[in-house]
């Protein structure tokens, strides 16, 4: 199934972590084949990661932290009209299909 979920798309967390639950953020990246998306600022994880001089490049060791993948149906996008969590309608424009907010109506694209 195709996801409705893009980049860029303002999203809530409604489900997971209790540290996460309830916070808002953008979506910087979606693996539509595994139903996975990117949250920026959200499920942050921690590597520690080894310095490595392979061809040329060397990786600065210590702890990195970065946004980790969540699972698609733990988000909510949320409405540039009326602010609120909604659910994602397509509707026709012409020959172009458009997302729609459930609750108001407004386009999301």
């Amino acid at each position: 199934m195709k996801m409705r979920i893009k980049k860029g798309d303002q999203v809530e967390v409604i489900t997971g972590k209790e540290g996460t639950k309830g916070k808002r953020g953008e979506v910087i990246r979606v693996n539509a084949k595994e139903n996975r998306v990117v949250v920026q600022g959200l499920n942050m994880v921690t590597k520690h990661q080894r310095q490595v001089q392979a061809e040329g490049k060397t990786v600065n060791p210590g702890i990195v932290k970065y946004e980790g993948s969540m699972d698609a149906s733990n988000v909510m996008i949320v409405c540039k009209k009326c602010g609120k969590l909604t659910r994602i309608g397509i509707s026709r424009d012409g020959d172009k299909a458009v997302r729609v907010c459930k609750k108001c109506g407004g386009l999301l694209d």
